[in-house]
């Protein structure tokens, strides 16, 4: 059996760049219309979707902040209308930025939830009834920070680690309607949000606590999306998937 998303619509949030782009790409590749979120950088999705006509599948993308319910309803309702339905959601969308707990203020911890675990709320609320139509999977994307915490980053580890716990009470809650709900958890990325931290002089020490010495390419995370949205993957649900060359061991 080989992985085939032939005729299915995968909509993916914060596909304009990184681990989103990799994503939609993999997706399509494997014969999957793709609905593609972004919030502000249109050219980068125009040029995704150039991109993606080498492949037999319809793309296009959808302006929304994820952190604004409204704007999230009418990006399903609009994605509905365009492809006439959704057998995929990938909780892609987020935000990584540093603050101590001394220093954060109520804006920066308002706008980690928002988008980090409000978005994911809002998206998952609003495709969930056109998911149970034919069942469907939903994938949400943690991180390392959710399972053993970030200094200086305790924002964004809490909403990190709020995707587990939510992925897990929606893969049971979910499942008489024949929805599937996985996470991933990716370690360290090679993508334009983490160049910053990689290009410093920490570099080093990032590296040296990920046994595979390098971090992962956006492909890497994108494999193991669509691995678990796959039937391939049909009797897996509530899984928290690591992808991280082994910097957490757990199960």
């Amino acid at each position: 059996m080989k992985i085939d998303f032939t005729n299915r619509v995968v909509l993916i949030t914060g596909a304009s760049r990184g681990i989103g782009r990799a994503i939609a790409l993999l997706f399509a590749e494997h014969g999957a219309h793709v609905a593609l979120n972004y919030i502000q950088n249109q050219d980068a999705t125009d040029s995704l979707i150039t991109e993606l006509k080498a492949f037999p599948v319809k793309a296009r993308g959808y302006q929304a902040d994820i952190a604004d319910e409204t704007a999230v309803n009418t990006m399903i309702d609009q994605v509905v209308a365009d492809f006439g339905r959704v057998d995929v959601l990938v909780n892609n969308a987020g935000i990584w930025k540093e603050a101590s707990i001394t220093t954060i203020t109520d804006d920066q911890l308002t706008e980690m939830i928002d988008i980090n675990l409000k978005g994911m709320f809002y998206c998952a609320r609003a495709v969930t009834p056109h998911l149970a139509k034919q069942g469907g999977s939903i994938i949400n994307i943690s991180s390392t920070a959710g399972q053993r915490g970030e200094a200086y980053h305790s924002h964004y580890a809490s909403t990190k680690g709020a995707a587990i716990a939510f992925t897990k009470s929606l893969a049971t809650e979910l499942v008489r309607e024949k929805i599937r709900v996985n996470c991933v958890a990716p370690g360290w990325v090679a993508t334009d949000m983490s160049f910053d931290a990689l290009a410093s002089p920490d570099a080093n020490k990032y590296l040296s606590e990920i046994p595979m010495r390098r971090p992962a390419r956006p492909e890497e995370i994108a494999g193991a999306v669509v691995f678990l949205a796959s039937d391939w993957a049909s009797f897996i649900t509530g899984e928290v998937v690591n992808v991280n060359g082994g910097a957490v061991l757990c199960g």
